[in-house]
């Protein structure tokens, strides 16, 4: 939250100094933690995540849209739990749902002043946040559920974020979210 809070005062970041224009935001924060029961989620583990999730996109959006022209893009971080749900991470799985409709909302607001917003929904990827509270033999098995019985490498994610960000090859799109999940075709 202090981060957001810090965005939201500073009139003038220091990157608008030093390049004068902000073209492209990606959101891409998260915090994650696997409960086996709702039981064993605490208030304080929900607010975090709706925090760091949500809220934080919420704040960058809104300090960075005054300083975005026509062209300009947001490329935000959803994920496959976003559609299908998870039964060990209710908050996480609640956040990316709602960054997915935060995109296509903020998209239809955003559509007369020329700025697309977009969303990257990756399924199993090889990063820590995805293995970060699993024990070795899960994290052994970390995307062989998906049908190419792997999680993705980030530099297989990474195109769909500068396509998005690419006014040359997605002027015409906005509101979508596009999910990157291994060959699975009913999630998204």
């Amino acid at each position: 939250m202090q981060s957001g809070h810090a965005v939201r005062r500073r009139q003038h970041p220091e990157f608008l100094k030093k390049f004068g224009k902000l073209d492209i935001l990606v959101n891409n924060a998260a915090f994650q933690q696997h409960q086996e029961n709702i039981e064993d989620l605490s208030e304080e583990q929900w607010e975090r995540t709706f925090r760091t999730n949500i809220f934080g996109y919420f704040y960058m959006a809104k300090a960075a849209i005054p300083q975005m022209k026509p062209g300009s893009a947001i490329v935000n971080c959803g994920s496959e739990t976003g559609f299908e749900g998870n039964k060990q991470l209710l908050d996480y799985a609640a956040t990316k749902g709602a960054i997915h409709n935060f995109t296509k909302s903020l998209a239809q607001n955003l559509v007369e002043k020329g700025i697309r917003v977009n969303c990257v929904a990756p399924g199993p990827v090889w990063t820590p946040l995805n293995v970060a509270d699993k024990p070795a033999e899960q994290v052994a098995k970390h995307g062989e559920a998906t049908p190419m019985e792997r999680p993705a490498q980030p530099e297989e994610i990474a195109p769909a974020f500068v396509f998005f960000a690419a006014e040359s090859t997605a002027s015409y799109i906005t509101g979508e979210v596009l999910g990157i999940l291994g060959g699975e075709t009913t999630a998204a």
